[in-house]
């Protein structure tokens, strides 16, 4: 009886379900429209300004390279492709496009190597944390003007620091503003000498997130602190490390005003011959100094999609780099864990082999003490 009534109670209790068809509140609609809307109101601003100044002026450029387009008279005829194909047949973009590759793989690899292995070092217990790292993104505060006009008196030609030294240790002057290589390497140590603390620090933050008790555990275990960096800290990073290399390539694609500067005296924007004018360089000659802004904006477009051409070769090399670097590792660890395992499953037969002996040693001693009795 008690637990009929119980059940009673409970079924009285219940309010009684809402016809399907009685239309909801104007609150539980608010409500509703709130958890599903509102994330997307939130993220709205950054896309709303993408498309203002990032998908728009990509969308007019495509326009602009498919007209005759004149800096001071405007749009001309329609002229469609006529302005990629004309590009892609001029030996000027093609010398662009090799100098921005020359001096991109001159800088971005060396400034990686450098940026790793500067936020390897600040990684450790060093005195003076806060210093050092303000010391090193303080390159990077300093505009790009300012950093392409003083180490353009760097390497002046005639009395620049650069060849002072040489000629101080008895070496013949080089001619940083005339020579292919010379000027290359020149704009490549204009970008390494401002880029490298940032990255060195977005590597550092990645690198002090990694636990600190997987390298207590590999020191106890014997390894090394190289051994631990490239075994246990780089698989660790390998997101960030990816971002890096990602935006290095973006960013070493787009240089400009260190090429536009090496040499501000040169009537050619990149030098006497073109030697060291970039893809950017040559879209700003193109667009100001002849006033051809549909060549202009063709160039623009061939540059992104070969920015983005890199950048995804970049990021599937770095991640298949990674993959293969951290399938090794974990096969080095299979192996390992074997091998303890073995080690200790002969530790185990050893162990029961002597107990097995100490126990018919034990038995025969007692057989002989009961004969002896």
């Amino acid at each position: 009886m008690t637990a009929t009534r119980t059940g009673r109670q409970r079924r009285r209790q219940t309010p009684p379900d809402l016809p399907q068809n009685e239309a909801a509140t104007l609150r539980q609609r608010l409500s509703r429209w709130d958890l599903k809307y509102s994330p997307y109101l939130y993220i709205s601003p950054f896309f709303l300004l993408f498309l203002l100044v990032g998908m728009f002026p990509l969308a007019y450029m495509l326009i602009v390279s498919l007209h005759n387009w004149n800096l001071l008279t405007g749009a001309g005829d329609w002229v469609g492709f006529a302005n990629f194909s004309t590009e892609l047949k001029d030996p000027l973009f093609w010398n662009s496009v090799r100098n921005t590759f020359s001096i991109f793989l001159l800088s971005a690899i060396p400034q990686l190597i450098a940026a790793t292995t500067i936020a390897a070092i600040l990684d450790r217990n060093l005195r003076a944390k806060t210093f050092w790292r303000l010391s090193v993104i303080l390159p990077y505060v300093v505009t790009p003007v300012a950093v392409a006009l003083i180490f353009s008196n760097v390497f002046s030609e005639k009395y620049g620091l650069a060849n002072t030294l040489l000629q101080h240790f008895g070496f013949n002057d080089i001619m940083w503003k005339t020579e292919t290589l010379p000027s290359h390497l020149a704009i490549a140590t204009m970008v390494n000498w401002r880029w490298t603390g940032y990255n060195a620090l977005i590597l550092l933050a990645a690198m002090q997130a990694v636990p600190r008790d997987i390298y207590e555990s590999a020191a106890i275990d014997g390894a090394g602190a190289f051994r631990r960096f490239f075994s246990m800290t780089l698989p660790s990073i390998r997101p960030t490390m990816i971002f890096v290399i990602v935006t290095a390539t973006v960013g070493g694609m787009q240089i400009f005003t260190e090429a536009k500067l090496l040499n501000p005296s040169s009537s050619v924007p990149g030098g006497p011959q073109r030697q060291y004018q970039t893809a950017v360089l040559y879209l700003w000659d193109l667009a100001f100094n002849r006033q051809n802004f549909g060549r202009a904006a063709a160039v623009a477009w061939l540059l992104f999609i070969l920015i983005t051409a890199v950048g995804t070769l970049n990021f599937l090399l770095s991640r298949r780099i990674a993959s293969a670097g951290d399938g090794r590792a974990e096969k080095r660890g299979r192996i390992r864990q074997a091998r303890i395992l073995a080690e200790r499953g002969a530790a185990n037969k050893a162990a029961a082999a002597l107990a097995a002996e100490g126990g018919a040693s034990t038995e025969t001693s007692d057989r002989t003490k009961g004969v002896e009795r």
